[in-house]
């Protein structure tokens, strides 16, 4: 919200402007089936070296990129990763108590000065 509301500012529109405007735009572009495109989507597939994009594509492939990125942190359970991997974590909880985590799914509070 924070780059939207900067980026509408210089354009002259609210941040939700901004945003219903990038939304636009990037439909726009994903519906484009241009040879471009599918050039991108076949660097993105891992079937065309990114060496072999344009400066344009490129910048298409590194966005694209770093959307997927952000959408797979967004949906990514980091504990359940760990704790299929062993590894214990720790984490605050609604009362701001330092909870450890255990692989055995186990959850313990640790006591203060520990």
């Amino acid at each position: 919200m924070d780059s939207a509301a900067a980026e509408g500012a210089r354009q002259s529109r609210s941040a939700k402007q901004q945003l219903d405007h990038w939304a636009r735009v990037g439909r726009a572009v994903s519906s484009q089936h241009t040879a471009s495109r599918r050039r991108v989507e076949a660097a993105l597939a891992g079937q065309l070296a990114t060496s072999e994009l344009t400066v344009e594509e490129g910048v298409v492939f590194n966005a694209e990129i770093s959307a997927a990125i952000e959408e797979s942190l967004a949906r990514a359970n980091y504990g359940a990763t760990l704790a299929g991997q062993g590894v214990t974590t720790v984490a605050l909880n609604d009362d701001g108590e330092i909870v450890e985590h255990r692989p055995d799914g186990a959850a313990v509070v640790l006591a203060a000065g520990r």
